[in-house]
C-alpha cells in the first residue's frame, strides 16, 4: 500500500482472499498475503438514480478514479420503484460482495438486493420487503449493510417514518424518520424489522464504523426547522446497539449526507455528500474518533458521484474489472 497505510489484520480477510482468488483463477502468492496490496473502492449514483451503479477505485482513499462499466452501468435498478439510490456495497466473508440499495422515495417498503462474485456478473435482483408490522410506513431510505462477526450474520439498517411514531419532533422536517433494522445469515431468511436507532431526533444515513473495540454509529440529523442537516456519532459496545447520546456535529457544514466511514492507516476517514450548492463529495479524519478535521479539499471524486460507500478489496478485484472492460471496449 502507498503513503504510509498501515497493514492491519482483519479475521475475515484470508477466507475472503482464498474465495477471490479461486474465482479469479490466481493463487494466493499472486494476490498477496492477507492485509497487501489491498486498494479501496467507491460505490455510488448518479441524478436521481435511474441508471444504476458506478464504481470508482483509489489506493491511498483521497484521489479516487472511475471504473468503466461494461454497459450504462455496474447495474440497471429493475425492482421496486426502479431507482438504485444510496447504493451500500460490502464484502462478505465468503469473498462475495453484497449489494443494498433505495429502490424509491416512497412505497413500498422494501429495499433491493443482489450480490456478486467479481462486480461484473450479477445476481438476480430482489425487492426485500421489510417493516411489516408498521402498515402505515412512508419509505425506506438508504439501506446499509454490517456484517457482525460475533454473531456471524449481517445487519442491514435503514431510516423510515411512521406516521404517528415519535411525536416530540414530528415537526421538524419534511418527515420524521428513524433508523430500522433486520439481521440474516443469507439474503433469504430476515429477522423481523425492529428499531435500531433513536437519538431523539429525526435522523436518517445511518452507517457503522468497527474501531477501538467499540462500534461508531455515525448519522445524519435530519432536523430541517432549525436547519441542523449535520452528521453526529452516537457509540455502543455492540453492533446491535443500544447506542449512547449522540455528539456535537462532526461536520464543518451542513447540509451534508450519506455519510460512509473507513479506517485508513491509524486515521478515520468519513466521506459525505455535499448536496447543495455547490455540490460536492468531501471527508472529514480523526486520529482519535473525537476531534476531526474536513479535508474536503484533499479529496477528488467522479463527477456527479453520489452517496455511496468506500470499502476495502483486494487489487486483484479491480485488476480483473480494468482488464475485462478494457478487452471489451477494443
Amino acid at each position: 500500500m502507498k503513503h504510509g497505510m498501515k497493514r492491519t489484520a482483519h479475521p475475515i480477510l484470508p477466507r475472503v482472499l482464498a474465495h477471490i482468488a479461486c474465482v479469479c483463477g490466481l493463487s494466493l502468492a499472486a494476490m498477496g498475503q492477507p492485509g497487501n496490496d489491498w486498494v479501496y473502492l467507491f460505490s455510488f449514483f448518479r441524478g436521481n438514480g435511474e441508471s444504476g451503479l458506478y464504481l470508482a477505485w483509489s489506493t491511498n482513499g483521497l484521489i479516487w478514479t472511475e471504473l468503466e462499466p461494461p454497459g450504462k452501468s455496474f447495474l440497471e435498478p429493475a425492482v421496486g420503484g426502479k431507482l438504485m439510490r444510496d447504493p451500500c456495497l460490502a464484502l462478505g466473508p465468503d469473498g462475495i460482495f453484497h449489494l443494498v440499495w433505495t429502490t424509491s422515495w416512497g412505497k413500498p417498503p422494501v429495499f433491493g438486493y443482489a450480490r456478486s462474485r467479481d462486480l461484473l456478473t450479477w445476481s438476480e435482483q430482489r425487492a426485500i420487503p421489510v417493516m411489516e408490522h408498521e402498515p402505515e410506513v412512508e419509505n425506506v431510505w438508504a439501506p446499509e449493510l454490517f456484517y457482525n462477526t460475533n454473531k456471524r450474520e449481517w445487519i442491514v439498517f435503514w431510516s423510515s417514518t411512521v406516521p404517528g411514531k415519535f411525536p416530540e419532533t414530528a415537526g421538524s422536517g419534511d418527515k420524521n424518520h428513524r433508523i430500522y433494522c433486520t439481521t440474516t445469515t443469507d439474503f433469504v431468511k430476515f429477522s423481523p424489522s425492529r428499531l435500531f436507532y433513536d437519538g431523539g431526533f429525526n435522523v436518517i444515513d445511518a452507517t457503522l464504523l468497527a474501531a477501538r473495540n467499540k462500534f461508531y454509529l455515525i448519522v445524519k440529523d435530519e432536523t430541517r426547522y432549525p436547519p441542523k442537516k449535520n452528521l453526529r456519532i452516537a457509540v455502543g459496545d455492540s453492533p446491535e446497539g443500544p447506542f449512547g447520546p449522540a455528539s456535537a456535529p462532526i461536520s464543518t457544514n451542513t447540509w451534508v449526507e450519506g455519510p460512509s466511514a473507513i479506517q485508513i492507516g491509524s486515521e478515520y476517514y468519513i466521506f459525505f455528500d455535499h448536496y447543495v450548492e455547490p455540490r460536492y463529495y468531501g471527508a472529514v479524519k480523526s486520529a482519535d474518533l473525537e476531534h476531526w478535521q474536513d479535508i474536503s479539499h484533499q479529496v477528488s471524486f467522479p463527477r456527479g458521484a453520489r452517496h455511496g460507500t468506500v470499502l476495502r478489496v483486494p487489487r486483484v478485484v479491480i485488476e480483473r474489472i480494468l482488464k475485462q472492460t478494457t478487452s471489451t471496449s477494443k
